[in-house]
């Protein structure tokens, strides 16, 4: 297993975008990453579609320095994420640390409230596109954007791309680390 031994957190509130979240999830344990879903708090959320998963736990039961990676999929859940302190300092904490941050379609709205987006190149959806220039991101329209530690996509239909670039970047952590 390409994966084995990494540690990927999946983000997760109320309407959280299911493809967005189950889609990587999946991908990645295929991989062999150990895969976590954390909310703001332990317990059920449903996805915009009906979908319902459980977490694993809440972001304060993970430290961002025993994690390779974190997952914000879209949906109307980012707008409840970038509300958390506690989610805000997680994901700040992964990209000081070089760790990736990855985000898709509203996940970048995450991205923008914890303040990390200053000069970086980014993809989103377009409804979050003037936030995400307005907090200094350097905005594209393309299906995946790597810069650095920093994955984001657009939309649903940019999933594979998506998921091949934070598998890729997962690789060469790990070559790195051998």
């Amino acid at each position: 297993m390409e994966l084995e031994g990494k540690k990927v957190l999946i983000l997760c509130a109320e309407n959280f975008q299911d493809m967005e979240l189950m889609y990587p999830y999946y991908r990645l344990i295929e991989e062999g990453a150990d895969v976590f879903i954390a909310g703001i708090k332990d317990g059920e959320y449903k996805g915009k579609h009906g979908y319902p998963v459980e977490t694993h736990g809440s972001i304060s039961d993970y430290n961002p320095k025993e994690c390779d990676a974190v997952i914000i999929p879209g949906g109307w859940a980012p707008d409840k994420l970038r509300r958390s302190k506690e989610v805000l300092n997680f994901v700040r904490a992964m990209d000081e640390e070089g760790r990736i941050v990855a985000a898709i379609c509203h996940g970048p709205w995450v991205l923008v409230s914890a303040g990390i987006l200053n000069g970086r190149r980014v993809t989103c959806s377009e409804g979050v596109k003037d936030d995400v220039v307005n907090a200094g991101g350097e905005y594209h329209d393309e299906p995946v954007i790597v810069d650095g530690n920093i994955v984001t996509s657009r939309t649903p239909d940019d999933l594979p791309e998506f998921c091949r670039a934070v598998i890729g970047l997962l690789q060469i952590k790990r070559v790195e680390a051998e």
